[in-house]
């Protein structure tokens, strides 16, 4: 019963470690999307003015609130006064008809504001001056005439609405016209001389509770581990910062995409690795022909200069040559290669070299007149064989002990010793002679160029894709073992 009242009361209240881990992912959660939501405010701001157009179109009472309220943008008095106009006319018309004294001499008004609207340029102060262009482009193809304030003058005219409809006319205004007069707007100047922006206003109340929770998980870091100063933990979540500047607000988009990965709200994972392999792929092709041309101009340096021939001829006699250990590595190599081709190399070969040295021995005596002679004699070419088979034998037993002997004798060791020393000196001196020297380095140094002209600068071309493809594959490879 205890242990059943038990389970029951941990099934109803779960461990407080787990609620802990519950709370902590549900708060990741929501300041992610609290971050998210921040990022979103503030790209719509720094997009405001230059898409407001855009934003009119599709939400104008929005539009309009938002850059009253926090941009300090209000309609322009000459492009307002003109659309207000154009409403009076268009009640007026609805009235008492076109031809009434009322409707011409509202006409007369729009002729007279569309000459000042073309010569004063509205537009201009908001940097719209291309839409007034636009405006003009259209009424002058509208009118069909050259001249913009022409066109308007004869837009405006009561002949003209008559002859062409004053329905017809009034609607290409509605639709053509007034939406580009309706995006002008007059935009006030601040204290410190910089156009009106009231975001910072909400963008401080973000900066506040991002700052708040910095400092709290900055003092939790530094209480849950031991040796972390308050500085270690600001620099655990670095990227947070970024959240905290009010300037360079698009930075804001590393700590969001960390926080989003992170709370797995979103999960960006397979775009990241996408990115990175991507990136790591083009800077490891990129970094491959660098190091290997690199490498191979150096060689090139030192073949050229003479130090790669002074160092084989005269070991140790180049003053910029560094002997580490004060051994001759070439003759020490030397030592190491006979001693492993007679130990090593040598005993694996033995049968092929007795059938080598068999069949030269038999064909030497197959060369003889005497021995051709006696062929014809019964078991005369088995026996020669059978001679030729055990004179091999003795023969390569013979000098393979002789040289492993040589080599285990102090003497022959000092003899074999000398023999490679010997070897060494009388190549090098020989090297030194008709030339050689330099005709070995022109051969080299052409034959590197040739090298980096034909293989090496062909790397950024064939193996970059090669290589992404590679590690994709890998990738998938890898991906199942990993779940």
């Amino acid at each position: 019963m205890t242990l059943r009242k038990r389970s029951l009361q941990t099934a109803a209240n779960p461990p407080v470690r787990d609620r802990n881990r519950w709370t902590s992912r549900w708060f990741e959660k929501l300041m992610a999307a609290i971050a998210l939501t921040n990022l979103g405010l503030v790209a719509f701001d720094m997009s405001y003015v230059p898409w407001r157009d855009l934003y009119l179109r599709q939400f104008p009472e929005f539009t309009r609130w938002y850059g009253a309220t926090f941009k300090g943008m209000e309609p322009h008095r000459a492009t307002d006064g003109y659309l207000a106009t154009v409403a009076q006319l268009q009640e007026q018309v609805s009235q008492t008809g076109l031809q009434s004294p009322e409707a011409k001499a509202l006409l007369a008004t729009l002729r007279q504001q569309s000459n000042e609207l073309i010569d004063e340029d509205p537009f201009q102060i908001a940097n719209k001056s291309g839409t007034l262009e636009r405006i003009k482009n259209r009424m002058r193809d509208q009118v069909g005439v050259e001249s913009s304030k022409q066109a308007f003058a004869t837009f405006w005219s009561p002949e003209y609405l008559s002859k062409q409809g004053w329905s017809k006319e009034i609607d290409f205004f509605d639709s053509r016209i007034r939406p580009l007069i309706e995006t002008n707007y007059y935009r006030g100047i601040g204290v410190d001389g910089k156009p009106i922006d009231l975001f910072l206003a909400i963008d401080l109340c973000f900066i506040g509770l991002f700052g708040l929770e910095f400092l709290a998980r900055t003092f939790y870091l530094s209480r849950r581990y031991k040796g972390v100063s308050w500085f270690d933990a600001m620099l655990w979540r670095w990227y947070d910062l970024f959240l905290l500047i009010p300037i360079w607000q698009w930075l804001r988009v590393i700590p969001v995409t960390m926080r989003l990965n992170q709370s797995k709200l979103v999960n960006l994972e397979p775009f990241g690795n996408k990115i990175s392999h991507f990136v790591l792929s083009s800077i490891a092709v990129e970094l491959t022909e660098v190091v290997v041309l690199r490498v191979i101009d150096q060689f090139q340096n030192l073949v050229k200069q003479g130090d790669i021939a002074r160092w084989l001829i005269q070991p140790g006699s180049s003053q910029r040559y560094v002997d580490l250990n004060g051994v001759d590595e070439v003759q020490a190599i030397a030592q190491r290669v006979v001693n492993l081709v007679v130990y090593q190399v040598l005993p694996t070969l033995k049968p092929e070299i007795e059938a080598l040295l068999q069949h030269s021995v038999i064909s030497v005596l197959n060369s003889s007149p005497v021995y051709r002679g006696l062929q014809p004699l019964p078991g005369m070419t088995a026996f020669s064989n059978q001679l030729a088979q055990q004179l091999v034998q003795q023969v390569s037993q013979n000098a393979y002990g002789a040289i492993t002997a040589a080599l285990q004798d102090a003497k022959g060791a000092e003899l074999t010793q000398q023999l490679v020393q010997r070897f060494s000196e009388s190549l090098r001196s020989n090297v030194q002679q008709e030339n050689t020297v330099e005709d070995i380095q022109s051969l080299v140094t052409a034959l590197l160029d040739e090298v980096k002209i034909n293989y090496i600068q062909r790397i950024a071309a064939e193996d970059v894709e090669t290589l992404r493809d590679q590690n994709h594959q890998l990738y998938q490879q890898m991906k199942p073992s990993n779940h």
